[in-house]
């Protein structure tokens, strides 16, 4: 993973809406390196100074390596851009689109595990290291930097629980919404694995919703391989049963199956969370007191 503010990061889908265009604004504002946008049709433009590309090959052979690419594109598009920006060499993809195709992102998750590419999203609002880097839609008046580790498949509720955080004068070090579209480009253990080898980061928070089997093998993969204290929340408890959906290859789900144990429902992940001795937080509210309690334990 490369996240740092000289990081070169490019746009696809600069023209598909004003959305876009703000918030390649914002992030350009944010300190962003932003050095490209792609928009096939519209290519040899500027937009507030950034060239805008036909081809992400002609933006990399351009400006030189890019190690992030932001996608806007509309859902029936993304699975072309993502696989043109892969075969130009950029390992770092953050979709910010909703209602991604299934089968699409299956390919795509296929072909960034044989490249080694982080994906980030669907239906995410990307990546943010307050005052630093700005990947996608993030509001960045609720965050502020600090050493607390933000990882949930809700956007609004990491925005809430990040301003609760920040309200209680602690920041963060880096914040990471991984989507909530059914198949998601990485997963909650893969971003716990990167939050505890980073350097910036002392304490992780959690925010796992009802529905998928995710916050089960988080909590599991916790008590076998994170050495850094976790807080967690589960959002939707009153939430009705329903269908539920996840990651069923997942090893570690195959293993809570094997255990005879349920997932996806919200005592099975509170189950989870309190067996592995992980503080639960009943509301948002309280996750500020748990996260100084795991803080002052820590040291």
């Amino acid at each position: 993973m490369h996240l740092t503010p000289d990081g070169q990061v490019l746009i696809q889908g600069i023209n598909t809406s004003r959305s876009s265009i703000q918030a390649t604004q914002n992030m350009k504002t944010y300190g962003t390196n932003v050095v490209a946008c792609v928009s096939p049709g519209h290519g040899k433009q500027k937009l507030e100074g950034i060239p805008v590309f036909d081809l992400v090959e002609q933006a990399v052979d351009t400006v030189g390596a890019i190690e992030t690419s932001v996608i806007f594109l509309p859902p029936y598009q993304v699975l072309d851009a993502a696989l043109e920006a892969i075969d130009a060499g950029i390992r770092q993809l953050v979709i910010l689109t909703e209602g991604i195709p299934p089968l699409d992102m299956v390919r795509l998750v296929q072909k960034a595990e044989m490249t080694d590419t982080l994906v980030v999203g669907p239906n995410s609002p990307g990546i943010i290291i307050p005052d630093q880097l700005l990947l996608g839609t993030y509001p960045r008046e609720c965050y502020q930097p600090g050493s607390v580790g933000l990882i949930s498949r809700s956007s609004t509720l990491n925005y809430e629980i990040a301003l609760e955080l920040t309200q209680a004068g602690i920041g963060q070090s880096i914040s990471v919404s991984i989507g909530s579209d059914l198949i998601v480009g990485s997963s909650l253990i893969q971003w716990l694995q990167i939050l505890d080898e980073d350097d910036h980061t002392e304490v992780i928070v959690l925010i796992g919703a009802v529905g998928g089997s995710n916050e089960e093998e988080a909590a599991l993969y916790i008590t076998e391989a994170i050495d850094k204290p976790v807080v967690a929340y589960i959002a939707g408890l009153q939430v009705p049963q329903a269908q539920l959906m996840g990651h069923t290859n997942s090893i570690l789900t195959t293993r809570i199956v094997s255990q005879n144990l349920p997932s996806g429902t919200a005592d099975s992940k509170i189950e989870a969370f309190k067996n592995a001795k992980i503080p639960l937080a009943k509301s948002p509210f309280e996750i500020p007191s748990l996260v100084k309690k795991a803080m002052k334990k820590k040291r």
